[in-house]
């Protein structure tokens, strides 16, 4: 038996796999059953794990498999009918059908599996995301790299997250967003001018914006002076 909030987050994972076809994000599911932190999703997966509900790729990200559903709720999706009512507030906020309509500035791509991102420019400081917004520019990208939301593309200029695989001229892949978790690489625009591609950490009432290569120093600000335009999701890199 499980217990309601394993059941809605069985349900939301199926319905997210068969509309998508990979797995949602932690902060996806975490949005979708309306819980205050990820470790919660973490316990409600480990749970449907050891009841033989979900099964986890460990050499992948966000792979999650459903390997059997309830027996009230297989019944009704064996009869093409709609998922069970409880799951009903918790639809998924995902990329399906008609990109072009789904996500602001991403326009469909030709290619079957990928969508056509805005390339804003190099990331550098000097301007604000909004100052960079170019849309004669844009980028393709596998739909694998998005999750819910609005994204956009930046080339990389400089050496300061080369321990986080990120290299001079890549191309990362942002999701738009005002808020980040600690730990988490984002684009931060500091003092409203300048615009830098760095681990973001709280310490108290400061902000550390964090480079991953020795040769660069950690910069610390008074939080009012940093603000969040996104977190990384993806890269792409041509050789």
């Amino acid at each position: 038996m499980l217990t309601r909030k394993q059941h809605e987050l069985l349900v939301f994972i199926d319905r997210h796999l068969k509309a998508t076809g990979f797995s949602p994000s932690f902060e996806e599911m975490k949005e979708a059953l309306n819980l205050k932190s990820k470790s919660g999703i973490h316990r409600l997966i480990s749970a449907l794990e050891e009841r033989g509900f979900l099964s986890r790729r460990h050499n992948r990200a966000r792979a999650l498999e459903v390997v059997r559903l309830p027996d009230d709720l297989a019944a009704r999706v064996s009869g093409e009918s709609d998922i069970a009512p409880q799951a009903a507030p918790f639809a998924p906020n995902v990329i399906r059908g008609d990109f072009s309509q789904r996500l602001p500035g991403v326009k469909a791509a030709e290619a079957a599996g990928a969508v056509q991102l805005p390339l804003y420019g190099r990331i550098a400081a000097g301007l604000p995301i909004e100052a960079m917004r170019d849309t004669t520019n844009h980028v393709e990208v596998p739909i694998s790299l998005l999750g819910a939301g609005e994204h956009y593309a930046l080339e990389v200029a400089g050496d300061s997250m080369i321990e986080a695989g990120i290299l001079d001229g890549d191309t990362v892949i942002i999701r738009r967003t005002e808020s980040a978790d600690n730990g988490q690489i984002v684009v931060a625009l500091v003092d409203e001018g300048e615009v830098t591609l760095k681990r973001l950490r709280r310490r108290g009432a400061s902000i550390a914006l964090e480079p991953a290569n020795p040769r660069h120093e950690t910069r610390i600000f008074p939080a009012d002076r940093v603000r969040v335009q996104g977190r990384l999701v993806g890269l792409l890199r041509q050789y």
